[in-house]
């Protein structure tokens, strides 16, 4: 009987900040984030590729400030309310249509009139939104920059386990080893090798084990990722 990775797997994405695994690719971006009370300014832009754990992040800064959480493309609505909570995330600023970026403009300007923190997140960096409204525009590429590195191999293993946790899948011990071998090192690769695992065992009834593994990384090759 192939061996089986044994661990009691979470029904939820687990975002908890007591989940969030640090290592040397995110460490300084977990304690600039822990360090909430005395980011320059008052505000923080979090970059990092997909999947690098940003979420994940803005949570353990809701942990600890009680923040609100608002997703940038939600943003378009010109009746929203002015943010409820002292302090304020808007996540994935790539997505902020133009009708959200006047609030955005005066949600910041309260935060810094009210001693209050804004953690915004990215995939880029504030000088490459596109951001019409110039005073928003000035005041984002104003913002404290901390980035989330490429995963090591430590933290590459962490969240290619999270991503089998979160879906409810229990791989094959060698596979879990071959992917982490062989993979490629990178959030992106992670997230889209799980996906295809699942649906792979899913639709073929099978298990994760190493030759479906091998199966999915040569399609990945295959696809040029």
């Amino acid at each position: 009987m192939a061996q089986q990775l044994s661990f009691d797997w979470p029904t939820r994405v687990a975002l908890e900040p007591d989940d969030f695994f640090v290592s040397d690719a995110n460490a300084a971006a977990y304690a600039m984030v822990s360090d909430w009370e005395n980011w320059p300014d008052g505000k923080l832009a979090l970059i990092g590729p997909q999947g690098s754990g940003k979420s994940h992040l803005a949570r353990v800064f809701q942990h600890l400030s009680g923040a609100q959480i608002i997703a940038a493309r939600d943003l378009g609505d010109a009746t929203l309310a002015p943010p409820e909570a002292p302090c304020l995330v808007v996540e994935d600023v790539e997505t902020l249509p133009h009708a959200g970026e006047e609030w955005l403009f005066h949600a910041h300007n309260h935060l810094r009139a009210t001693g209050g923190r804004l953690l915004v997140s990215a995939a880029s960096a504030p000088t490459r939104w596109n951001i019409a409204l110039p005073d928003l525009a000035s005041r984002m590429q104003g913002t404290s920059v901390i980035r989330i590195g490429d995963p090591d191999d430590t933290l590459l293993g962490a969240v290619l386990m999270k991503q089998f946790q979160d879906r409810q899948l229990s791989p094959d011990l060698r596979a879990f080893n071959y992917l982490l071998r062989n993979m490629p090192r990178s959030f992106e690769a992670v997230a889209w090798v799980v996906a295809e695992l699942d649906h792979a065992a899913m639709a073929e009834q099978r298990s994760i084990t190493v030759p479906l593994a091998r199966v999915v990384l040569d399609k990945l090759g295959a696809d040029g990722r």
